[in-house]
């Protein structure tokens, strides 16, 4: 999958600043001063995705994976990454974070990829416009990992049409989702990626969700006899294990990680601010060297994560994405979250110093994102498969 660089925005191998500046000036005025109320609300603000997709000057936020010729963006891999990334930090909010990178990616990226020509002009331009949003399950971005939940049989009554029966959980965004992303089985164990509009007949959207990313949106998908014409199918019939299912692991291992970049990067911030303010024994907390040590241990968790993640994004942008890449760097990414969690939580002292409880939320929702996209159950044997030369 190769994402072309735009002749407008070039440099798209490694750091890009100005992405991740212009995104965290407009994370921090639109979305910030809500995150802690929306989260205890448990409430998805649909008002702030569209704010965010309208953003002038500079890229939205909705659709900047999408060609410019559908009305999007046309940024790399690289360069969105920097987005998500600004996001994380200005914004402070892991669940809307999510929800923009599911769509952004997750949602938009197979269309792009293996869409017919209609469904990429019915598709993209609303999606980049955040006039539609889409819908992914977290269930189906682990690639064969797990039974995809939803079987598939044809239609007898209408040659073409299919019938889709199951329920998934953990659908990002469920409740506003114009279509959802579904992966689902035949028979023989092959399996179909198809796009269900949510006004189908026999769908329907359940509110369930996790305790964890709470202004994400979340929402249990109930396919009961749902029919889809021909026209739903992305891809080859039968072809999803080659072509939908690994692209969307590694956009989910990838993408989903670079919000947390910026999260880390605010939750150090607040950790070296409590340092110097806060004293023990009449001193800063910052003179003592296990303080700072500490302070080290956190910068170098972040420029890693930071490195790994790009690096696996630059592979989207060159046209080989690997597995291996993506999977190391969501298993650094989530062991970084923890690490700085952890030292944050020491040393920024209580919620009040931030004023938005940062900290403390991440902590709830840090555990969630280790467990989310297979977590080392999954991305251990996929990175030693790549090592092996097995997989």
């Amino acid at each position: 999958m190769v994402f072309p660089n735009s002749p407008t925005h070039p440099g798209t191998t490694g750091f890009e600043p100005s992405w991740v500046e212009h995104a965290r000036i407009l994370g921090e005025r639109v979305v910030r001063p809500t995150s802690a109320d929306r989260d205890r609300a448990n409430r998805w603000d649909h008002m702030l995705f569209t704010e965010l997709a309208h953003t002038h000057p500079g890229p939205g936020l909705a659709g900047p994976l999408v060609p410019r010729e559908f009305g999007g963006g046309g940024l790399s891999a690289v360069q969105t990454c920097a987005l998500l990334e600004g996001l994380g930090e200005g914004a402070r909010d892991p669940g809307l974070a999510l929800a923009v990178g599911t769509h952004v990616a997750l949602a938009t990226v197979p269309v792009r990829a293996f869409g017919s020509p209609r469904q990429r002009e019915r598709y993209l331009p609303r999606m980049a416009a955040a006039e539609w949003f889409g819908s992914v399950s977290l269930r189906q971005t682990q690639g064969a990992a797990l039974d995809p939940g939803v079987t598939v049989r044809p239609a007898g009554a209408s040659p073409g049409a299919w019938v889709l029966d199951g329920e998934l959980d953990l659908v990002v965004g469920a409740p506003v989702a114009h279509h959802f992303l579904v992966l689902a089985a035949h028979q023989d164990g092959s399996r179909t990626a198809f796009l269900v509009d949510a006004g189908a007949p026999g769908l329907r959207v359940g509110e369930a969700g996790p305790a964890a990313m709470r202004t994400c949106g979340w929402g249990r998908l109930i396919l009961d006899g749902c029919r889809v014409p021909e026209g739903a199918v992305l891809g080859r019939v039968g072809g999803a294990a080659d072509e939908v299912e690994p692209l969307l692991a590694a956009l989910d291992w990838v993408f989903t990680s670079a919000p947390w970049l910026g999260l880390i990067r605010a939750m150090a911030r607040d950790a070296v601010d409590g340092a110097r303010s806060r004293r023990l024994f009449g001193r800063p907390l910052a003179d003592g060297q296990s303080v700072r040590f500490t302070l080290a241990d956190l910068a170098i968790r972040c420029e890693l994560a930071e490195g790994m993640v790009y690096r696996a994004a630059a592979q989207f942008d060159s046209g080989r994405p690997s597995l291996q890449d993506a999977a190391s760097a969501r298993l650094f990414v989530a062991s970084a979250v923890r690490t700085v969690t952890d030292g944050a939580a020491r040393l920024a002292g209580t919620p009040e110093c931030s004023g938005d409880h940062l900290i403390e939320r991440i902590c709830r929702d840090a555990v969630f994102f280790a467990e989310t996209g297979g977590g080392s159950e999954v991305l251990r044997p996929v990175i030693a498969a790549s090592v092996l030369g097995i997989g």
